[in-house]
């Protein structure tokens, strides 16, 4: 059976999963066969008040006028530490709204893309914090698709480096969900955040570039930032794996068992054709279910690298593969974008 170099199914877990409780739709381990992107739904809670003989014995709750923007709430603090939050009273809003306080100058943050951010939140009724994820020191990565609507809807298109309010009604926070008891978040609440977007996965690799090794495959883009390989003719294919930064990143380095995110191209040095391009697709993936030539020359490597990989036969396809398309025996060139990086997890 052919190995592939990125089974397409594969589905990160959340990192940092315990300090993001709050944000999550639901939780729900990620199956990494199903072939669907998980999309957790909290179990559906209404809570009813019961009938009551005198019903002036249950009070009802004075509601919050709805405010018409986020101009009240003050926001003080530079990104990446801790911000100061006063909110103008007990606060509410009807829609999802979300204000860019500073903003930053990164990729963009996908519908259903990855982001690795900073937050704190606070309850609308209460003012009170009730999660943050400076003081713990340690940031937090996810899917879009895995946190509440309003997370969702306020950081989508907002680019990495902006400081970030959003404030969401209940209906696109835990309402579904019954509320939070853990968190003091009771249905209707509105909640607020004040959110720092510190990276997400790159386009394209970026950083400095490096002189292509002598004697070896060349690598040339055109102006689709489509790479065509050039094998160098009458030369013999080497029999060790080699391996070459075109470009040196300065994101954070893959780690053995992380779960990538890159885009690549492939020659058989046999014929030296192209045998795979994905640039422009990225695929994601679990590094220690790929070739070893992959394993072995990513590790270490800084998200934003580019690198030029020789795998002989024994390091990437000896019996041949359908995708890449390679004959048993060939050695394959790559040059892969090293687009994200992050620690596997099982979910939960």
């Amino acid at each position: 059976m052919p190995r592939t170099i990125l089974n397409r199914r594969f589905i990160t877990g959340l990192a940092g999963a315990t300090a993001a409780m709050v944000l999550l739709a639901g939780c729900s381990s990620p199956q990494p066969d199903s072939g669907q992107s998980p999309s957790p739904t909290p179990a559906s809670a209404s809570p009813t008040a019961p009938a009551s003989a005198d019903p002036s014995a249950t009070p009802t709750p004075t509601p919050i006028p709805p405010a018409a923007n986020l101009d009240g709430i003050a926001v003080a603090g530079a990104f990446n530490a801790e911000p100061q939050v006063t909110l103008p009273g007990p606060f509410a809003v009807e829609e999802t709204m979300s204000k860019v306080l500073t903003e930053g100058t990164g990729s963009v943050i996908k519908e259903n893309g990855v982001a690795e951010v900073h937050y704190v939140g606070l309850n609308g009724r209460t003012g009170q914090k009730f999660d943050d994820s400076y003081s713990r020191g340690q940031t937090v990565e996810f899917t879009l698709s895995q946190v509440v609507p309003g997370f969702k809807k306020g950081l989508t298109g907002k680019k990495v480096g902006s400081r970030v309010l959003i404030a969401m009604p209940g209906k696109d926070g835990y309402d579904s969900s019954g509320g939070n008891a853990n968190a003091g978040i009771e249905v209707g609440d509105t909640l607020v955040f004040v959110v720092d977007i510190v990276a997400a996965p790159l386009d394209t690799a970026a950083g400095t570039e490096q002189p292509a090794p002598q004697g070896g495959p060349t690598v040339q883009f055109g102006a689709d930032n489509k790479p065509t390989i050039t094998i160098p003719a009458n030369t013999k294919a080497p029999t060790e794996l080699q391996s070459h930064p075109l470009i040196v990143g300065t994101g954070k380095k893959v780690a053995a068992g992380d779960t990538v995110t890159v885009q690549y191209a492939a020659s058989s040095w046999r014929t030296g054709e192209s045998i795979i391009d994905i640039y422009g697709q990225p695929e994601q993936g679990a590094l220690n279910k790929m070739i070893p030539a992959w394993q072995e020359a990513l590790v270490n490597q800084p998200v934003g690298s580019r690198i030029l990989i020789v795998a002989p036969p024994d390091k990437a396809y000896p019996e041949g593969s359908d995708r890449p398309r390679v004959q048993a025996g060939d050695t394959v060139v790559f040059v892969v974008d090293i687009l994200w990086t992050a620690q596997a997890q099982s979910g939960f």
